[in-house]
């Protein structure tokens, strides 16, 4: 994995991570675990750390950064299908999370 795309995966992990402590209801935050689970499942457990002291944003903006750096994997060879499939969940987990 080359630098740019560790720092996309990084950038898309803290947000999900911190989307998740954040989450205002338990189904929320078991959404966004899921699709940390699968982000890191697709990258066969190899991902960066996460670092949760960077993140000040609130969580429309720590979404929006997320949808960004997921949309932005298939540029490092990302299957696209699972791209859209990890960007479904998190809206279903947004959704709940805003509900």
């Amino acid at each position: 994995m080359l630098l740019p795309h560790a720092h996309t995966l990084a950038q898309a992990r803290t947000c999900l991570a911190a989307l998740a402590d954040e989450a205002s209801n338990d189904d929320a935050s078991s959404g966004y675990e899921n699709v940390l689970i699968e982000l890191d499942r697709i990258h066969r457990d190899e991902s960066p750390d996460v670092y949760l002291e960077t993140v000040t944003q609130g969580r429309d903006i720590q979404y929006d950064t997320a949808v960004a750096a997921i949309e932005v994997l298939k540029e490092h060879g990302v299957d696209p299908l699972s791209v859209e499939l990890l960007l479904w969940r998190l809206e279903d987990a947004y959704t709940q999370d805003c509900s």
